[in-house]
């Protein structure tokens, strides 16, 4: 597959993709980006460690901003994510594994679980019963 076929179909999986599939997509990006990170920083390449790491904290900007706080639950994610945005930051600053393995734990249990929920959405609901705490990557709470 050529790069350009390559992008073609990344396109048109990313306009293609359900609201809960995209959150699912943002997780599995801030975990790519993270992971070229960690490589980066043990090779010594801070520049990308840096861009990287920008990338996984925008990501998870982007789920704090879109927060929806009429879910009581939008205060446990906000805490999760504002912990995992200090950790990037402290990773990015002293380009510390430790800290951005730490980080990746987080970004990880994120996604599996949402994962969960889509799969139990699915298997019990047909896949349209899910509720937002997210408005703008429709991130669920609950069923």
């Amino acid at each position: 597959m050529t790069a350009a076929m390559a992008n073609v179909y990344k396109s048109n999986s990313i306009a293609t993709a359900s609201p809960a599939e995209l959150t699912l997509m943002l997780y599995d990006g801030a975990i790519k980006f993270c992971n070229i990170a960690l490589g980066a920083i043990e090779s010594g390449d801070v520049s990308k460690a840096h861009t990287n790491i920008i990338k996984a904290e925008n990501i998870i900007t982007e789920f704090r901003s879109t927060l929806d706080f009429k879910y009581p639950v939008a205060q446990d994610f906000e805490r999760v994510y504002d912990y995992i945005y200090r950790r990037l930051v402290e990773a990015n600053l002293h380009k510390d594994t430790e800290v951005l393995e730490d980080a990746l734990k987080y970004i990880r249990e994120m996604r599996d679980t949402w994962k969960e929920v889509m799969k139990l959405n699915r298997t019990q609901t047909g896949g349209s019963q899910i509720r937002y705490v997210n408005a703008g990557t429709q991130q669920a709470v609950s069923m």
